[in-house]
């Protein structure tokens, strides 16, 4: 008398090999980095757009001032207006011309807030104001988270990028169609904090 078993019994050992592989495939561990990108990203936004909420009051501020250069301010009120204008979501990450517009407009902020400051120095009055000092030493702060966040965006995305390269997750990455995200670049002069001297 012959036995019959099922076919699938058969396919056990494969089921086995398939299950292990896809345990050992990365997909947890590309979900995970992928989350801890955006929410780097997120921090850096955050802090972005804490200092652009800064420059209206510094600009209200320095107007005070008598006969202080409107070019400059106008500058600042540009330069501000296209940085908050210029987004990025988490989605939009591995757009590396995007990424590259948001840099440049948060740049050209830094830079018109450092000729701002440069410009302050004239104005003996304005560095004695009380509320210009309160709003200096904020911006000096939030400079300093941006550049912290900046840090912690770039290592996140330096183990990601890492990951999706790696052998075997870059096979998973390929399937999921997840690809090597753009950073921060390191000659990116325009990016230091202004410098704030009283």
């Amino acid at each position: 008398m012959r036995i019959h078993t099922p076919g699938w019994y058969f396919l056990r050992p494969y089921i086995v090999v398939l299950i292990l592989t896809a345990t050992g495939c990365g997909y947890n561990t590309l979900q995970s980095l992928d989350e801890e990108v955006k929410g780097a990203w997120g921090e850096v936004q955050n802090q972005y757009q804490r200092r652009a909420d800064l420059v209206p009051n510094l600009v209200a501020t320095v107007k005070g001032a008598a006969k202080f250069e409107q070019e400059t301010l106008t500058q600042v009120i540009e330069a501000r207006s296209n940085a908050t204008a210029t987004k990025i979501d988490p989605e939009s990450l591995n757009n590396p011309e995007a990424f590259k517009k948001f840099e440049q407009a948060q740049s050209q902020l830094s830079s018109a807030l450092s000729r701002l400051l440069v410009v302050v120095e004239r104005y003996p009055e304005l560095k004695a104001n009380q509320n210009f000092q309160n709003l200096q030493a904020q911006l000096e702060g939030t400079e300093n988270r941006i550049a912290v966040a900046r840090k912690r965006y770039v290592e996140r995305v330096a183990q990601y990028n890492t990951t999706v390269r790696s052998f075997p997750t870059n096979l998973t990455a390929k399937f999921l169609g997840l690809e090597v995200r753009p950073s921060f670049s390191a000659d990116e002069a325009a990016q230091k904090p202004p410098q704030v001297k009283f």
